[in-house]
């Protein structure tokens, strides 16, 4: 079984900081891609920001030069850190990650964390 949790959420006012941190824990071969999607109240989950295994990155338009998505594969850790906030991105932030479990199966999986909290004031 593989857990994702995220922590380092909270209330911030408007131009603050916040960094966020996912662990996965569990029956992990490897990790591919790890990213963090975020859903504000009535609207669907959205993309925030990826990592692939080697590095590269990918961010939507509406957090670009604002946050910066890494990530520690010997802790199996991603990090969001978030610049700048503006009330906009007050939502849950979820973690993913696409892992393969065995050695002897190439399939991966898509986990989720239960997600966080980030409420920014104006």
């Amino acid at each position: 079984q593989v857990r994702l949790v995220e922590s380092g959420g909270g209330l911030v006012q408007a131009g603050g900081s916040l960094r966020l941190s996912c662990i996965a824990s569990g029956t992990i071969f490897s990790i591919n891609a790890m990213g963090w999607y975020r859903q504000a109240p009535g609207e669907q989950r959205e993309l925030v920001a990826t990592i692939g295994s080697s590095g590269s990155t990918n961010y939507a338009d509406s957090v670009k030069g604002r946050f910066a998505i890494s990530r520690d594969n010997a802790k199996n850790t991603v990090y969001l850190q978030m610049n700048t906030l503006k009330p906009e991105d007050t939502a849950v932030y979820y973690c993913n990650a696409r892992i393969r479990t065995s050695h002897w199966n190439l399939r991966e999986w898509d986990y989720w964390g239960r997600g966080t909290q980030v409420t920014v004031s104006s």
